[in-house]
């Protein structure tokens, strides 16, 4: 079940939508079905064939990580 989002003909209203292949989206605001998709940007490119590093782990993993409470995060 993918993920659209949408913007309302007639109210304006953009949201995301779980849609199946049966389910017709209509708006949460309005109850509208025109209803047009819009281009959803969700993927990035890498510059190599590899995967992308993994961001550190947000506890101990940073270079600045100099103990309890050390961290911004904590």
């Amino acid at each position: 079940m993918p993920i659209y989002e949408y913007a309302c003909s007639e109210c304006g209203q953009e949201f995301e939508a779980l849609v199946r292949s049966t389910t017709v989206p209509e708006c949460p605001n309005c109850h509208s079905q025109a209803l047009e998709k819009q281009l959803s940007v969700f993927a990035t490119t890498a510059s190599s064939p590899e995967m992308a590093p993994m961001p550190p782990s947000p506890c101990g993993a940073c270079p600045n990580a100099i103990g309890q409470g050390g961290c911004s995060l904590h």
